[in-house]
């Protein structure tokens, strides 16, 4: 794992933002998402920008005995113990070396503040609501289950992902139980 110095370790980093829609005919209600975009793997996929509390630069992930293979482990984020996901995991994608563009990116589901690894951090989106379809019965070998809806840009396909069905019941449990042993 790449460890930051301890100065950036908290540092919420800048995207890029772009606005880009289909034509009129595509919008709802003229209602535009605002998305963070990042890659996992090959794919690109976006969750709402009102989710994210920050974007981080790698850090130092302690793990924790008996916390399911996706869990990576727990980071202290000011002082705050935060469990840490691995999407790559999670998504069955070939896990990778961390380059010094993975980054974690701090979300809250269910009122837990739970933090997960990417690839990259691409871009803040916004996009109309009506260029976004609902899933196939699979995405790119990714359980539909997560996948809120797809995006058809006019240079690439975005996949949104459902936080809340991203972390079941289960996995909250098991991020739960990883958060309590950190702090023990």
């Amino acid at each position: 794992m790449t460890t930051a110095t301890a100065e950036n370790q908290a540092t919420a980093e800048p995207v890029s933002t772009k606005e880009t829609g289909g034509t009129a005919s595509h919008q709802v209600d003229g209602e535009l998402l605002q998305l963070v975009t990042f890659m996992v793997g090959s794919e690109e996929f976006a969750i709402p920008i009102l989710s994210v509390q920050e974007i981080n630069r790698m850090m130092q992930i302690t793990r924790v005995p008996q916390s399911p293979p996706f869990i990576e482990g727990v980071i202290n984020l000011r002082g705050k113990i935060i469990p840490v996901m691995d999407l790559r995991k999670r998504f069955n994608v070939e896990v990778a070396e961390d380059s010094s563009d993975c980054r974690i990116i701090v979300v809250e589901v269910a009122n837990r503040v739970i933090g997960f690894t990417v690839d990259r951090v691409n871009e803040v989106l916004r996009i109309d609501a009506g260029i976004v379809e609902p899933p196939p019965s699979m995405v790119s070998g990714i359980d539909s289950d997560y996948v809120q809806g797809v995006g058809k840009l006019d240079d690439r396909l975005l996949i949104l992902l459902n936080l809340n069905r991203l972390f079941s019941n289960e996995d909250l449990e098991s991020v739960d139980q990883a958060s309590s042993a950190a702090s023990v």
